[in-house]
């Protein structure tokens, strides 16, 4: 395949970090996504793992590592390796485009939320990656206006690619999993069927407005799940078609909803 024209953005639902080596329905409708796609010149993730109260930073080795952020799982998932090249070069013009908003760092690598879901999107991990932590500093909107200034990589190849849950309330999960309560709950459901209606409208930052609500208090004791779907929303535009790859929940309130923003035929 080669590099299209205009990349589209995608925002992925990645939920456990079991679902890089399950084959399992979120495992397999990911390796479905990544077939449908053009081989891009690069990957632009931003993760949910990497969000800290600093300037937002890209991260530019040649060889990113794969970093293991989590605990109490299988060792055959602490071996998972996934040795996609950087972009050294491309994190430095991005930077430098930036006005000072975004660095480039040697200090970060690629965590489980990009590359849990890149090993099913590129398996054989030979398209270059750039991780973007996100300043938890910031208010939503201005995480949606740092997703509009990305969106001109768009045309230069780059997929721009938000990984995180459209609800993601692990405490709730965990204590619903433990008591063999598999349902969804009626916020979340309602949260996660509002943002897809926001997503389908003319207007997709009514998002910011919906994350303000009472369901977005419960489907979000944290916000850094929610965040990258903004990064997505602002470098998606009105030329874009909206679809949604993924749907359903996990653990009963894990919302593993992907979306797909891509261009409209010409």
């Amino acid at each position: 395949m080669t590099v299209s024209a205009r990349q589209p953005v995608l925002f992925l639902g990645h939920g456990s970090p079991m679902n890089a080596i399950e084959d399992n329905r979120w495992s397999r409708a990911l390796r479905e996504l990544g077939t449908q796609l053009v081989r891009p010149r690069a990957v632009l993730a931003i993760s949910a793992h990497w969000f800290e109260p600093a300037p937002s930073r890209l991260t530019a080795q040649a060889q990113p590592q794969t970093i293991h952020d989590f605990g109490g799982f299988p060792a055959e998932l602490f071996a998972v390796q996934y040795p996609a090249p950087g972009a050294p070069e491309l994190a430095a013009q991005i930077a430098a485009a930036s006005d000072g908003r975004l660095r480039t760092t040697q200090e970060w690598g690629l965590d489980h939320g990009s590359w849990s879901v890149l090993r099913h999107l590129f398996p054989a991990a030979d398209v270059p990656v750039i991780q973007l932590s996100m300043d938890s500093r910031l208010p939503p909107a201005a995480h949606l206006a740092l997703g509009a200034q990305l969106a001109p990589l768009r045309d230069q190849g780059v997929l721009i690619l938000g990984s995180g849950n459209i609800v993601h309330n692990l405490g709730h999960a965990f204590r619903a999993w433990r008591a063999g309560d598999t349902s969804t709950p009626a916020w979340a459901q309602r949260f996660d069927a509002d943002i897809a209606a926001a997503l389908q409208s003319d207007q997709p930052e009514k998002t910011v407005a919906l994350f303000q609500g009472s369901d977005a208090a419960l489907s979000h004791p944290s916000p850094e799940h929610f965040l990258p779907l903004l990064y997505a929303v602002g470098a998606a535009g009105a030329q874009d078609q909206v679809d949604f790859p993924v749907t359903g929940f996990d653990m009963g309130s894990l919302s593993m909803r992907s979306v797909r923003f891509a261009p409209l035929p010409a």
